[in-house]
């Protein structure tokens, strides 16, 4: 994992996060699964769930979201 991930967590209203970190796992169509970096090329919609951040410090943040999509 060289540079971590760029992660931009959007709503209909407003940008809710946007920052460089270490790893994301979100509720893929298929179940969770975690993005790190150099991750392969994927798009995947989004069922209900959690989205876990893992920042560089290694702190954990949740959001919860009732769908979408992922683009990696």
């Amino acid at each position: 994992m060289a540079d971590g991930v760029k992660i931009e967590i959007v709503s209909p209203e407003r940008l809710v996060l946007s920052e460089q970190v270490r790893s994301v796992t979100v509720p893929g169509a298929e179940g969770y699964f975690t993005v790190l970096g150099e991750h392969a090329p994927l798009m995947s919609t989004l069922k209900p769930g959690f989205i876990t951040v893992t920042d560089n410090s290694n702190v954990a943040h949740v959001f919860y979201v009732r769908g979408g999509f992922v683009d990696v």
